[in-house]
């Protein structure tokens, strides 16, 4: 009996012990907003999202951590549009989702640290556009979204000081495949200096699929022979900030030439004590590349650039006026983004988008990748809650 009661009182404390080191942490998002359309779309439209990310992690010991993150989200009107179709649960006024964001562990030794489970695994400096970080693609038209993890692992080798070594392993985009087929392997080699410049150089290659045939393997994401990805990374922080950053892709379908390439340069300088930022970053997209549409990005054309200015008019209110442009069909989004602390842990954050193109004044037929094919104006208000 007394082995018995020492058992569970040991074992409340061993609970107790682990509950005391659990930290939870997440944004609560209430927006509304008003859409013009175009093409098809209704002429006015009006979306309702409630949505929350809950993060938590747990520390075992000095030795291991456990993180994760939840998406819940509940959405009317054009809020509820991207959620049609993934197995959402549709009620009478709303559609409502639940979505595992991150799960996964992390294992800390003197010079090596091990992931795995579903987890980002990000690549490349680059602040828009991202070449290099192809396992989670980014979009600069939806600024806030947040990216997607991998299933996977990754072993980091911390050689000596500011220079780590990484291998790393993704799950088959088919989350059915068998026989890891599909699957991606990979190695980065990150180097620090001074504390103002860093290199990061990647490789990665992505098995064959089985069974695959020319005509399925010859959609570009995946090959019968295999994909190569090899990538650079390059950061100065000097007076002003610069990033360059490239990926070529080698697939044997497609017999990548320059169009396997996806590379980015870019700029951010500070004036007045940092209370004005001006920044712009270029893409070249070829039209096989890792930021192409079809291939695992958002984009049709080769020519990218953005712009953007951010003023801080007090330490409570900033105003972000960015252009993105692509010159290949001369087309333009502006996009105007306004923060506010209203208190302590709560913000309201109002953004407005404008797609251009010359079809748009001239009525020629020229429409552009980013002019008004489904919207003439957007704008969204969110209060955004910090617990």
């Amino acid at each position: 009996m007394k082995k018995k009661l020492a058992l569970f009182i040991f074992s409340i404390f061993s609970v107790n012990t682990l509950i005391a080191q659990i930290t939870v942490s997440g944004i609560l998002d209430t927006t509304v907003s008003g859409n013009a359309g175009a093409g098809n779309m209704p002429a006015y439209s009006f979306g309702f999202e409630e949505y929350a990310n809950i993060r938590f992690q747990a520390r075992l010991r000095e030795i291991a951590s456990i993180y994760g993150a939840v998406n819940l989200i509940a959405a009317s009107g054009d809020s509820a549009l991207g959620l049609a179709g993934t197995g959402a649960s549709i009620t009478d006024n709303f559609i409502a989702a639940i979505e595992l964001e991150r799960l996964y562990f992390r294992m800390r030794g003197e010079h090596i640290d091990f992931d795995g489970g579903l987890f980002r695994l990000p690549f490349g400096y680059g602040q828009v556009w991202g070449p290099s970080d192809f396992l989670n693609p980014r979009n600069p038209l939806k600024p806030d979204a947040r990216l997607r993890g991998i299933l996977g692992a990754a072993l980091t080798w911390h050689l000596v000081n500011e220079l780590k070594l990484l291998g790393f392993y993704a799950a088959p985009r088919d989350a059915l495949a068998n026989e890891g087929s599909g699957s991606l392997f990979g190695i980065s080699l990150e180097k620090r200096q001074w504390g103002i410049a860093s290199i990061q150089g990647l490789y990665s290659f992505e098995t064959s699929i089985t069974g695959l045939d020319f005509e399925e393997s010859y959609q570009g994401r995946s090959s019968a022979y295999g994909i190569h990805r090899a990538g650079l990374s390059l950061k100065l922080d000097i007076t002003a900030g610069l990033v360059m950053e490239a990926l070529y892709i080698y697939n044997h379908e497609e017999r990548t030439k320059l169009d396997g390439l996806s590379a980015s340069a870019g700029i951010d300088y500070s004036f007045l004590d940092g209370n004005i930022i001006a920044a712009a970053e270029y893409l070249y997209n070829g039209n096989t590349s890792a930021t192409a549409l079809g291939y695992g990005g958002n984009f049709s054309n080769t020519h990218y650039l953005y712009t953007g200015l951010t003023f801080r008019f007090n330490d409570f209110t900033n105003l972000s006026a960015a252009l993105l442009s692509c010159f290949d069909d001369i087309s333009f989004t502006p996009i105007l983004t306004l923060n506010h602390e209203l208190f302590q842990g709560a913000t309201l954050i109002i953004t407005a988008q404008v797609p251009l193109d010359r079809d748009l004044f001239h009525k020629d037929g020229n429409q552009g990748e980013l002019g008004p094919r489904a919207s003439y104006f957007n704008c969204s208000a969110r209060v955004r809650l910090r617990f």
